[in-house]
């Protein structure tokens, strides 16, 4: 098997994982709802986010734009550079690395980029009505919001410490205090995981660059 080859199972593997989770997800949760998987250290807690990866918002409509053509063209100048770095004979662990950061931010991208095309639009739920606040996948009026201006899908929370500070801490005392508190999804994971790698294993692979 190639390295091209393994690099492009990996990014479409990861980009299907990525999106069959996140479809799921936004199709049987509404926003806020909560699954424990691991007793209170991991949860499914759905929420959608405008802007990069944990969460973090950035610069409304225009901003949203921006930011998810700047993500294409990353991930556009990651694939001719992985390409390279498969000619130049780089590590297998460092090409791979490239292409988990490759996948995550394309998954992203399709959330924001698609999304608000095809399902409608997610809401907190209402005890009252059955199944309220989960979304339709092709709903029949259509999705909630034009090209580029889809919410990214995030569910995975580990709030591995929850507690209260104590009260005779200057500041915080009192308040209440989570580790680890971003919520993310598993594109965020990929990009994560594959920069941490770098960072840990192939930093000499950098230098050659």
């Amino acid at each position: 098997m190639s390295t091209k080859f393994k690099v492009i199972l990996l990014v479409i593997s990861v980009l299907a994982l990525d999106q069959i989770f996140k479809i799921l997800v936004k199709t049987h949760m509404s926003i806020g709802e909560t699954i424990p998987v691991f007793g209170n250290w991991f949860k499914l807690h759905f929420v959608e986010n405008k802007g990069m990866a944990f969460g973090v918002t950035f610069g409304g409509v225009w901003g949203k734009i921006a930011l998810t053509l700047f993500r294409l063209v990353a991930v556009v100048a990651l694939g001719y550079f992985i390409n390279q770095m498969i000619k130049k004979g780089m590590p297998i662990g460092f090409i791979l690395a490239l292409g988990m950061v490759t996948a995550g931010a394309a998954g992203n991208i399709i959330d924001s980029a698609f999304y608000g095309l095809i399902f409608n639009e997610s809401t907190y739920h209402n005890s009252m009505i059955p199944g309220s606040g989960i979304a339709e996948m092709f709903p029949k009026g259509g999705g909630y919001a034009p090209f580029l201006q889809g919410s990214v899908v995030d569910m995975l929370y580990f709030p591995i410490i929850d507690t209260t500070w104590p009260h005779w801490v200057p500041i915080w005392g009192g308040q209440q205090f989570t580790f680890f508190r971003p919520i993310f999804n598993l594109a965020d994971s990929a990009i994560t995981c594959g920069v941490f790698w770098i960072l840990l294993f192939h930093r000499k692979s950098l230098k050659t660059i």
